[in-house]
């Protein structure tokens, strides 16, 4: 039998995951960070992105994240996302509007602080949709 290690994933709203799993992948702020069971406590904040969970003996479950933080223990990995969505939720449609909007504030920026805002909102757009093209990857064809 693989070992494991126990993962939490919470957001504001709900827990969106908790079990074990062989291997989690975090988009961590300073780049991917795998995490298998017996890692080194780690604490480092999170950037959008999807966090994927292969479960033992199964497939890979597939949550998207829009930052956050990520605790590592020896035996619990815990991911407090600030919002967190399971992968067969997301909207390709709704993540690809919000991509344009954000562009096109861009584009027509009055201040700072709006371009930083719509900045903002085009990298979790852009996180969205790579995340979704990760869940299409993982389909049977």
């Amino acid at each position: 039998m693989a070992m494991t290690i126990h993962v939490d994933v919470v957001s504001a709203e709900e827990s969106l995951f908790s079990g074990l799993a062989e291997v989690v992948v975090v988009p961590g702020a300073m780049g991917e960070l795998g995490i298998y069971p017996r890692h080194a406590p780690l604490l480092t904040r999170i950037k959008p992105g999807s966090v994927r969970i292969k479960l033992p003996n199964e497939g890979e479950q597939l949550i998207y994240v829009s930052g956050g933080m990520l605790e590592v223990q020896p035996s619990v990995v815990t991911i407090l996302a600030d919002t967190a969505i399971r992968g067969g939720d997301l909207d390709e449609a709704r993540a690809l509007e919000a991509k344009r909007a954000a562009e096109e504030a861009m584009r027509n920026r009055v201040s700072d602080i709006d371009y930083a805002q719509a900045q903002a909102e085009l990298i979790e757009a852009v996180a969205q949709l790579r995340a979704i093209q990760q869940l299409r990857k993982q389909m049977p064809h």
